[in-house]
């Protein structure tokens, strides 16, 4: 049981709530039991207890020690319950009123818009917000500011698989079927993920997968806990992902294992991808990427042998200057082989952020509107503005994509409105992004707790909690789920939307911007349908009754087989072949592609790909190289987590883990302090000394800040694509650093 302050109030018997974890892309099924004050103390303060929910499918009641203690961050004591405004005369942040520090923002994003145009104030969100709160931001952005310069920190989660998900694909969701699928296939190739610390309930689908005689192949530089499960564990070096694919494809038509009928009937473009990928042979893959020739052979057995298999991606191959490309050569492996497009087969990703699926679909992505639908469509631009009231030439084009609207602070971008977001801490090249926050004309945070940017900030509004607001998420699988507010928030405490209204209203938009989740939800339901991510036929009342609703789902199940309002041959249609001849309302589309791709023409494309190398190679000055992730006990940038007694406890701070070849030759001891040196900056922290990772590479975790920021060194090289920063691979060199 995790204790709450008195601040919130329960009622006097309330009922359990069933909710879902504010964390990871899994949306962990929870219950809350709020329990009153201790009235015969005097009024003890208030208790949260959270409960198994173990009718949930994806969790089945398991929950990692991040949702446990997830109601800790609840606390008074850490979190933000009155608005901060920074006083010109002490130049420190100091308690406000809300109407003063709403006040202060309409005036800063309204002075800059008047002086320096529409697109110098900029909006930045987050990969957690729920999807009510995100298309409220979009919405806000384009028709209260006007601005187009408006993206969020979904970017850096999973967009080079978004982008490879739609060129092969013509449609993009993280899983395109349940992720109880996994368990029962025959082989999953797992690349770049460590599922075991990043989202552990998860782990137990790869437990029964080799139960029931299934494999694993894990692709991951280093040897961790998710690795150890591994049938095959292949460790290639840092940024040769790309390479590694393309040589397993090679083999794959050397060795005759092409489906071609399935190459024949569903996709397009195979003799060109066959092309490039036979330009990588087995010898020349094992040169680049050091992973032996006799273990590309045995993978691809593995992978080909069993009846059905998948490949699932994570922030390894993505967060790459090629990922698109190296995501979309692990999608040719599949339709080559005819795994994709049938049950129990295909290509996933595993989605990060609670919210990176459904936070992009609504429009606080800088090129699309709600629904999934593209910004420069004018025919999404007409059925989208019909909505929200405002004419299609209202809106405003493009704008930046999430580094580099960041780049652009201080200097083309002049004001910013930030929610849910830590970017001081979580963008590449970060000590770079903290001068460019730092010199902006007015920044305004609203958030949680005070992350490291909100410090930063003109005004910091202190936000409701996931246990305190109703609101819908996409989790990684694409089922639309409900958080219910177990408890109201505490006095000085005012919702995101609650925010968004009230903002609105003093830039002279009185309606348009409620502050009720559902009926947010409501005109989220009309602005996507007939689009790809299609929610019209999802309602808060039917995710309560079936454990959440899978998109796409139009109102009824005859609208599937029509057009979209684009006009063209709607992209959901090939998703519908579950139930879409069905009458009624339409059942959700838990399996995508099982009758046709969402392509124009239906079928999968092939797209051609080579390797090339990462933006930035060792050299003499620069020796190794760094990757970074996560652990089990800390979240993204940490600016909750951090708060969490028991997880600082199970991961105090950062550490560079190298190999003893690698310590030997510098000198350092277990602990000793290391510097991480690349040519955008030093990050310092201890040496844990482990044979998990290869001679040639360091990992650093990312969730801290200070002299231990793993992103002071990150490289913001991005994806031509996708605009994915490269954060997976730099080059550096080590010291020994004093303290």
């Amino acid at each position: 049981m995790v204790h709450v302050p008195g601040e919130h109030s329960p009622a006097p018997d309330p009922a359990p709530v069933d909710t879902h974890c504010p964390y990871c892309s899994l949306q962990c099924g929870m219950t809350l039991r709020p329990t009153p004050p201790d009235r015969g103390s005097g009024g003890t303060p208030g208790s949260v207890e959270v409960i198994e929910r173990t009718a949930f499918p994806v969790n089945r009641g398991a929950l990692c020690g991040k949702g446990r203690t997830a109601p800790a961050v609840l606390s008074s004591r850490v979190r933000l319950t009155e608005p901060l405004v920074r006083r010109p005369d002490s130049g420190r942040l100091e308690p406000a009123t809300w109407e003063e520090a709403l006040d202060r923002i309409a005036e800063g994003l309204e002075a800059t818009g008047r002086a320096h145009g529409r697109d110098a104030v900029g909006v930045f969100g987050g990969g957690g917000l729920t999807n009510e709160k995100a298309y409220a931001l979009g919405k806000f952005a384009r028709v209260v500011l006007g601005t187009s310069q408006i993206d969020y920190n979904g970017r850096f989660c999973m967009s080079s698989a978004a982008a490879a998900h739609q060129r092969a694909f013509g449609l993009d969701r993280g899983l395109p079927f349940p992720l109880a699928d996994v368990a029962r296939t025959g082989c999953v190739v797992l690349v770049g993920s460590n599922l075991a610390e990043t989202m552990p309930p998860a782990l137990r689908y790869l437990t029964e997968l080799k139960e029931a005689g299934g494999r694993l192949i894990v692709v991951d530089p280093r040897r961790t806990r998710t690795a150890e499960q591994a049938d095959l564990h292949l460790a290639p070096r840092p940024g040769t992902d790309l390479a590694l694919a393309l040589g397993l494809l090679h083999l794959v038509v050397a060795e005759g294992r092409v489906d071609e009928e399935f190459v024949e009937r569903r996709t397009s473009g195979w003799p060109e991808a066959r092309a490039a990928a036979m330009a990588h042979w087995p010898e020349l893959v094992e040169r680049i990427t050091g992973v032996p020739v006799p273990d590309l052979r045995k993978a691809v057995t593995m992978f080909c042998d069993a009846e059905n298999s998948m490949v699932l991606t994570a922030r390894g191959p993505e967060q790459q200057s090629k990922g698109t490309d190296t995501v979309g050569a692990w999608i040719n492996l599949c339709l080559a082989t005819g795994r994709a497009g049938r049950p129990l087969s295909g290509y996933g990703c595993l989605t990060g952020q609670g919210n990176g699926q459904g936070g992009r679909e609504h429009g606080q992505k800088a090129d699309q509107l709600p629904g999934y639908r593209k910004l420069a469509d004018p025919a999404a631009r007409a059925h989208v503005a019909a909505v929200w009231g405002v004419e299609p030439d209202a809106l405003p084009g493009p704008g930046r994509s999430a580094y580099e609207l960041l780049d652009a602070l201080g200097q083309d971008v002049r004001a910013l409105l930030l929610m849910g977001s830590n970017p001081l801490v979580s963008a590449p090249r970060a000590a770079h992004v903290e001068s460019r926050l730092r010199s902006l004309d007015f920044l305004a945070v609203a958030d949680v707790v005070l992350s490291e940017t909100a410090a930063l900030a003109d005004v910091v509004l202190p936000v409701a909690q996931w246990a305190e607001e109703t609101g819908t998420m996409t989790n990684l699988e694409g089922r639309v789920i409900l958080r219910r507010a177990a408890l109201t928030p505490p006095p000085g405490v005012r919702t995101d939307l609650s925010v968004l209204s009230g903002l609105a209203a003093r830039l002279g938009w009185e309606k348009g911007f409620p502050a009720d989740a559902e009926e947010v939800f409501e005109e989220l339901r009309r602005a996507s349908a007939g689009g790809p991510a299609d929610y019209s036929g999802i309602t808060y009342r039917r995710i309560a009754e079936e454990d959440g609703v899978f998109w796409p789902c139009p109102e009824s199940a005859e609208e599937s087989a029509g057009t979209g309002t684009e006009g063209t041959p709607k992209e959901a249609e090939g998703a519908h072949s579950e139930g879409a001849e069905r009458p009624g309302p339409h059942p959700g589309t838990p399996r995508l592609f099982l009758d046709r791709f969402a392509t124009d023409d239906g079928r999968a494309r092939f797209v051609p790909v080579s390797h090339r190398p990462a933006a930035e190679e060792p050299d003499a000055a620069y020796p190794v190289l760094l990757t970074t992730g996560r652990v089990l006990a800390q979240y993204q940038s940490g600016a909750q987590t951090r708060r969490v007694a028991e997880l600082n406890e199970a991961a105090p701070g950062p550490y560079v883990q190298l190999h003893p070849l690698l310590a030997e030759r510098l000198g350092a001891a277990e602990g000793a302090s290391i510097a991480v040196v690349s040519r955008r900056g030093r990050a310092v922290a201890p040496a844990r000394i482990s044979r998990d990772i290869r001679p040639d590479t360091v990992f650093m975790p990312f969730h801290w800040a200070g002299p231990g920021r793993a992103n002071t060194v990150t490289n913001p090289a991005l994806d031509p694509v996708s605009r994915m920063p490269e954060f997976k691979v730099c080059a550096v060199r080590l010291e020994l650093a004093e303290g």
